[in-house]
């Protein structure tokens, strides 16, 4: 009864004549022994408060529900893709990196920590990686393949988008209660003209990136 509920209101979420992601580049891989496709991506990168967030996401062969670019969805169904996409996956994973991590190391290298956490927290093997992008974070393992686009063409990295999204979102609308002047709620950290504006009047948070912030001060 819940699962044709989900359906009726989630088809209902849909924008009519957008592209959704394919399951096509998966199938393809497991017909050639590529069993395990896990796809990667991040969120909160150009964020200028809280943390860079990555998802790992393996699907099951035979995945048919329809997914998208994080992006391009709107927060319910976010919210309602995310638990549907944990409850089915085979494996699922999130890696988080703190803006101080971020400050202290930099943004191309909180990436890749960000990934590597991702993986330790799916705790499964893969037998390949799909990495939103073109640059390879994951060297170091041999079997990455990316895909600039990839979050908007394949599904496993689609859902890994909408889950690092809607953990993201609701770790720093939490912290708007904490933080009121800066708008989490609606910004989520990012670089709104209202938070920037937030920024010059009452300077930074503990939850602020200081090397991203610089300009605003």
């Amino acid at each position: 009864m819940w699962v044709i509920f989900y359906e009726q209101v989630y088809n209902l979420l849909l924008e009519n004549n957008m592209i959704y992601a394919s399951t096509k580049l998966e199938n393809a891989l497991r017909g050639n022994g590529q069993m395990l496709v896990c796809g990667i991506d991040e969120v909160g990168r150009g964020s200028l408060a809280g943390p860079l967030v990555a998802a790992s996401v393996i699907l099951p062969a035979g995945w048919r529900k329809p997914l998208r670019d994080s992006k391009l969805l709107n927060s319910t169904a976010r919210q309602m893709l995310s638990g549907y996409i944990m409850k089915k996956a085979l494996a699922s994973g999130l890696g988080w990196v703190s803006n101080a991590e971020i400050d202290n190391i930099g943004l191309t290298e909180s990436v890749r920590l960000a990934y590597l956490r991702a993986l330790e927290d799916m705790n499964s093997e893969f037998s390949l990686l799909i990495i939103d992008g073109n640059y390879d974070y994951l060297s170091e393992y041999g079997i990455a393949q990316t895909l600039a686009g990839a979050d908007q063409q394949v599904s496993c990295v689609a859902a890994a988008s909408i889950i690092a999204k809607v953990a993201r979102d609701n770790y720093m609308i939490k912290q708007a209660s904490q933080y009121p002047d800066y708008s989490f709620t609606t910004n989520v950290g990012y670089g709104t003209k209202t938070h920037i504006s937030s920024i010059q009047q009452n300077g930074l948070t503990s939850l602020h990136r200081q090397s991203f912030c610089r300009n605003y001060l």
